[in-house]
């Protein structure tokens, strides 16, 4: 099955979109849930959206599923693991003092991704597609950075701090699932990346809920039963989960792992532009700053594929 070239584009900035969705909706529930039980839903429910993706993109291109093998299922346990690994680092990071810097740090994950990328699977990209990367990642970053503001030359002293240590750690783990996911999909034999992505995606998120949930019924078993309980709004944690990875997975398979997360980095567009135009918080000289430095970023990115 034949794809545009450059449809990887506009399924990367749906991600991204998604992406944010999801994150707003997954704070609400964190009144009623704790942090692990927040994630655990996410994997929990959207499960059954990833399968019902798979069925219907199966059924809609006459397609049949692609046989996983032990290969594949090593990958995207590994994947699902790193992921689950990054998502409780950034939370510790969220636990420290300083976690402001540590939520920074790990949004270097494009730039930790483009060079893990390089080194595991060989892709190569162009001086203008590096800028780029390096580009979005500062505009990121002066994004992150607390609300008082901070110098750069503050930001790197804090490196050794634990938040710091800890956000480093969440982007490293995140970059190390793209990559393992991206090599799942291609341990899969067809010719459809998105048929793919989505069996990718299914057998995933099933190894996540199974290795979150163990731990989250063991470590703290009211939680675990609440995560049931309140399937009416995690259920659509679940939905935009599923969109969302859908659409990552997809452009993985049909781009370079350190352009797709790059980006992907237009999500700090989305979020910045809720938070204005929904909320009506006030716009930081910082925030335009880092606004006008991810955009570029994104141009030469795009330009430099």
């Amino acid at each position: 099955m034949l794809f545009g070239a450059d449809l990887w584009i506009p399924i990367t900035v749906a991600a991204a979109l998604f992406q944010t969705w999801r994150t707003a909706l997954q704070q609400k529930l964190r009144g009623a849930l704790s942090v692990n039980a927040a994630a655990f839903v996410r994997f929990l429910y959207g499960a059954p959206f990833a399968l019902l993706f798979l069925l219907l993109w199966s059924g809609a291109t006459g397609q049949s599923i692609p046989a996983p093998n032990a290969w594949f299922m090593l990958l995207c346990a590994t994947g699902g693991l790193a992921q689950i690994i990054g998502t409780s680092l950034l939370i510790r990071a969220f636990g420290y003092r300083n976690f402001a810097v540590g939520t920074a740090y790990s949004k270097t994950e494009a730039v930790q991704g483009a060079v893990a990328a390089w080194i595991i699977l060989g892709e190569a990209l162009s001086p203008l597609a590096w800028g780029g990367v390096a580009l979005g990642a500062a505009g990121v970053l002066t994004l992150s950075l607390p609300k008082q503001g901070m110098a750069i030359g503050d930001v790197l002293r804090s490196a050794a701090q634990p938040a710091a240590l800890c956000g480093l750690g969440a982007g490293a783990g995140f970059a190390i699932a793209s990559i393992f996911f991206k090599m799942a999909n291609f341990a899969l034999p067809g010719d459809d990346p998105i048929l793919r992505a989505l069996a990718t995606l299914t057998v995933t998120n099933v190894l996540q809920t199974l290795m979150l949930g163990a731990w989250v019924a063991r470590a703290e078993p009211e939680q675990f039963r609440l995560s049931f309980a309140s399937w009416r709004s995690a259920g659509w944690v679940g939905l935009l989960s599923a969109a969302g990875s859908s659409c990552w997975f997809s452009a993985f398979a049909m781009a370079p792992v350190a352009m797709v997360r790059a980006l992907g980095q237009v999500e700090m567009v989305f979020t910045l532009a809720f938070s204005r135009l929904y909320l009506r918080e006030a716009v930081r000289r910082a925030d335009v700053s880092g606004l006008v430095l991810v955009v570029f970023g994104v141009v030469l990115i795009l330009l430099g594929r």
